[in-house]
């Protein structure tokens, strides 16, 4: 599914967009036991909300990514570090994520998932956005594909001022962020 700049996704098109990856899901892990890696703080609306959709046995684990400054050999860089990671030895691997843009940080967490042996290993994200990536990595799994460079605001997905995260609908920029109240306030 894809949509260019602008546009905002709603409650419905998402819902079923997450119904559809579920079934597509469901297929391929052929009712084993799924292991779903969740990234937080962005991934965890979308990685519910497709867990039930799912129709195997979940067992469900967390990361969190950490960014750090770290000087080495006289010259600082960025690197990303996550907590120590599930035994998935043998198991069949979802991870989960909402936004999937350089791809550097999934790419890193693919490996180091990799490293305990999984029987296979995917990635599906809700928001696919290709035109960012600096890595040579697709997601197994996409709800939207967009050309747009804004930043997305709702299902899960906060505004640069932390709001918006439980938006049901999905928009770029800030434009989520100015919904209408379903009530009217008496005078």
């Amino acid at each position: 599914m894809s949509r260019g700049k602008g546009g905002a996704y709603s409650a419905a098109r998402i819902a079923a967009r997450v119904a559809a990856l579920g079934k597509e899901v469901s297929r391929e892990c052929e009712g084993r036991r799924l292991d779903v890696v969740v990234t937080l703080d962005r991934g965890f609306i979308f990685a519910a909300d497709l867990m039930r959709q799912i129709e195997a046995p979940v067992v469900c684990h967390f990361v969190r990514e950490e960014v750090r400054d770290v000087e080495h050999g006289g010259n600082a860089r960025r690197e990303v570090f996550f907590g120590s990671g599930p035994e998935l030895k043998g198991r069949d691997v979802l991870v989960v994520d909402a936004v999937l843009e350089s791809g550097v940080t999934q790419d890193f967490l693919l490996r180091r998932l990799g490293e305990s042996k999984p029987r296979s290993i995917r990635l599906a994200v809700l928001l696919d956005k290709p035109a960012k990536r600096r890595v040579a990595l697709e997601p197994d799994y996409f709800g939207f594909r967009t050309a747009s460079n804004d930043m997305w605001v709702g299902y899960g997905l906060a505004a640069a001022n932390g709001t918006g995260r439980n938006l049901r609908q999905l928009s770029p920029g800030t434009n989520g962020m100015h919904r209408k109240s379903g009530r009217q306030r008496k005078k």
